[in-house]
This record gives structure tokens, C-alpha cells and sequence, in this order.
């Protein structure tokens, strides 16, 4: 809602781009300095983002929690993972990852074959969802508070199809500049639709679900791809290219709800067994007099 406002404050044309992307390496050797020049400027931008954690946490800790000294080790050990980490995956984000999304991107998109965005896109959105981290918390969760009635394993190959699947249209979408907005909003209604018939469990899943599959991993490397295949095509970046992460956001909605009505049936199908056993079990069999 807050950047459909800012859209009404400002009116971009989206006519020109210019990438940041061009670091063609002759060498080994060269991609390790392009990754060693980065690392001070990335450092210095995580450490202004995890400073007022730290302090916060101090100021706390002088006045309020008072931890005793072993927890506070423990806390700044995670301190500093944290900012390893970050840095670390920033740099390669930044340097390897989105780079070489915008070139897949741009070298398909140029090509002869340019029908291979789509089934391309598909199994990158199959297995990318594998990648991120939150998915692999979500699963775990679900399974748990579930106690395995709804399996991480079904999670996931849900997610994947669902991203899988969205990535492929953002590729038509991309090729055909189709408008978002007539993917999203039937889409939308669908899974909101849906949600009438499934148990409200499987819906909020699935709407966390979306927030989780279109995660880091999923935007620092489709969104450069979809740039890549779009600037290749000669169309206009802010409409056709951005959106692809709402679609990725989108339909593991569907997906898992859909899980939900498979898994509705189910216990359908079990409940109707179990009663055709009792009424045969409780059958009256009538024996005939020579028996007798």
C-alpha cells in the first residue's frame, strides 16, 4: 500500500535503463578483486544496520535484563555470525549472484531460442525455493505445531510448483508484455475464493507461505533475470520485468490451498471407510434353521 501511495507522489517513464551488472572478468584472479574491492563497502553497510542492535541490546542490558555474563557472550558470538554472514552473502549477492542473474537473463533473451525463458524460468523457480532459508524454518514449523499431519516434504513440493509455475508466466508475461495486473487480481480472487473451502489452517499457512518463498534468494537472482530478459527484448523494465516477485508471492497461496482440499478429500475418503467397516461389523447375519 505504502509504494502504490509513493506511486501516486511520483510518475517514472521507465523508458531508459542502465546496468550496474557489466562486470565482464577475464580471469579468475580479476572476479576475486572485483569480490575483495567490495568487501570494505559492503562491511561498512551492514555494520550501520547492526550498530543500533547492538546498542540497544547494550543500553538494555545496563538498565533492564542485567543477563549474566556467559548469556552475553553467547549473544554478541551470535552478534558476530550475524555480520560475517551478512557480509559474506551481500558480497556475493552483489558481485556473483545478481550479475550472473542479469546475464542468463539477457544472453537467453538475445538468443535464437527465446522460447527457452519459460521452461528455463520454471525449473530456476522449481529449485531456487529449496535455497532459501526461511522455507526450510516454515516447513519445520508446520510439521511440528501439525505434529506431521501436514509434512514438510508436501510443503515443499508445493512451493515449488507454485514458484515454478509463477516464474513461467512472469516469463510469458515478460515476452508478451502482458500488465501484472491481469495475472494478479484473477489470481488473487481464486485464493481468496478458495480459502471458503479449505480448513483456515491451510490458509494461513498459505499466506505465509507466499511472504517466505519470495525471499532473498528468490529476488537477488529472478529479479536481475527478469531485467537481464526484458532490457535484451527492448521493453519497458518497470512494467514488464518488476512484478515477478508478486507472482512468486502469489500462487504458493494456491498451492497450498490446494494441498488443503487434496488433503480435505482425504480424510473424506477415510471417514467413509471407517463407517462402511462399523455398519458391516454391526450387521445383523441371520442363520438358517438346519445351521442351527
Amino acid at each position: 500500500m505504502t509504494v502504490l501511495i509513493l506511486g501516486m507522489i511520483y510518475n517514472p517513464d521507465g523508458g531508459s535503463y542502465s546496468s550496474d551488472y557489466s562486470q565482464n572478468s577475464a580471469s579468475f584472479y580479476e572476479v576475486i578483486e572485483n569480490f575483495i574491492e567490495y568487501v570494505p563497502e559492503c562491511a561498512a553497510e551492514v555494520a550501520v544496520c547492526i550498530i543500533p542492535i547492538v546498542l540497544f541490546f547494550v543500553i538494555f542490558q545496563i538498565f533492564s535484563l542485567k543477563l549474566k555474563k556467559r548469556s552475553v557472550i553467547k549473544i554478541f558470538i551470535g552478534l558476530f555470525y550475524t555480520y560475517f554472514g551478512l557480509v559474506i552473502f551481500l558480497t556475493g549477492v552483489n558481485i556473483g549472484f545478481m550479475p550472473a542473474g542479469y546475464y542468463l537473463g539477457s544472453t537467453i533473451a538475445s538468443g535464437e531460442w527465446l522460447w527457452i525463458l519459460v521452461p528455463f524460468g520454471a525449473v530456476v523457480g522449481y529449485f531456487i525455493v529449496a535455497a532459501e532459508p526461511a522455507v526450510h524454518v516454515l516447513k519445520q514449523q508446520v510439521e511440528d505445531m501439525t505434529e506431521g499431519s501436514i509434512t514438510g516434504k508436501a510443503m515443499g513440493i508445493s512451493l515449488s510448483v507454485g514458484v515454478a509455475f509463477s516464474v513461467a508466466i512472469s516469463m510469458i508475461r515478460i515476452v508478451f508484455q502482458i500488465p501484472v495486473m491481469y495475472i494478479l487480481l484473477p489470481a488473487y480472487i481464486i485464493a481468496l475464493i478458495i480459502t471458503f473451502f479449505v480448513k483456515p489452517i491451510f490458509s494461513a499457512i498459505a499466506f505465509d507461505s507466499g511472504g517466505v518463498a519470495s525471499g532473498p534468494m528468490t529476488a537477488t537472482f529472478l529479479i536481475p533475470f527478469s531485467i537481464g530478459a526484458c532490457n535484451a527484448l527492448g521493453g519497458n523494465v518497470l512494467l514488464d520485468a518488476f512484478g515477478i516477485v508478486a507472482m512468486v508471492a502469489m500462487t504458493p497461496i494456491i498451492t497450498i490451498q490446494v494441498l488443503g482440499i487434496i488433503s480435505k478429500v482425504k480424510e473424506r475418503r477415510v471417514i467413509f471407510a471407517d463407517e462402511k467397516d462399523i455398519f458391516v461389523d454391526d450387521s445383523i447375519v441371520e442363520l438358517d434353521s438346519d445351521e442351527e
